[in-house]
């Protein structure tokens, strides 16, 4: 019988990210606390989000009207990586990149993990930006998602091609 197994990847839906910024755009628009403060956010290149305002406070509320759209569109705060707000002139810009894929050193580690603390018999294989994990036991494969959903990893993980 062949090996059973699944993709652990860590893959962002841009196009949620994309609405969560309108709304953000629309409701900072709308907000009266945000009147005359000159706050806004928006894309600044492929994968980072540019937020200005003209106090650090002004900033960091952006990035938490921002934070609750992700929220509610069913997206992990894990796939933002927020900077501080930086004085630029006469206004504070905060930088919010954007983290997609697996890099080396979280695949090792998470390679690791399955290694030491997952059920015998499961291999796990870095292949790029994912991690294939098989086994000859479908239960030995739930046994590792559930392992992995436990454990607090910086990363928003996604489990695809379960075969």
């Amino acid at each position: 019988m062949a090996d059973s197994s699944f993709d652990v990847v860590s893959k962002i839906d841009h196009q949620e990210v994309d609405n969560a910024l309108n709304q953000t755009v629309k409701e900072v628009g709308h907000r009266f606390d945000f009147k005359g403060t000159g706050a806004s956010i928006s894309w600044s290149g492929q994968k980072d989000i540019e937020i200005r305002a003209n106090s650090e406070e002004r900033a960091n509320a952006v990035l938490d009207v921002f934070k609750e759209k992700i929220v509610r569109r069913n997206l992990s705060l894990k796939i933002l990586d927020a900077g501080e707000p930086k004085l630029s002139g006469k206004e504070y810009r905060l930088m919010v990149s954007l983290k997609e894929g697996i890099d080396q050193e979280n695949a090792k580690k998470i390679s690791k993990l399955i290694r030491d603390e997952g059920p015998k018999g499961v291999k796990a294989q870095i292949q790029g930006d994912e991690l294939r994990v098989s086994s000859k036991k479908k239960d030995d494969l739930q046994e590792v998602i559930s392992l992995l959903k436990g454990k607090d990893l910086d990363l928003a993980l996604q489990f695809v091609n379960y075969r």
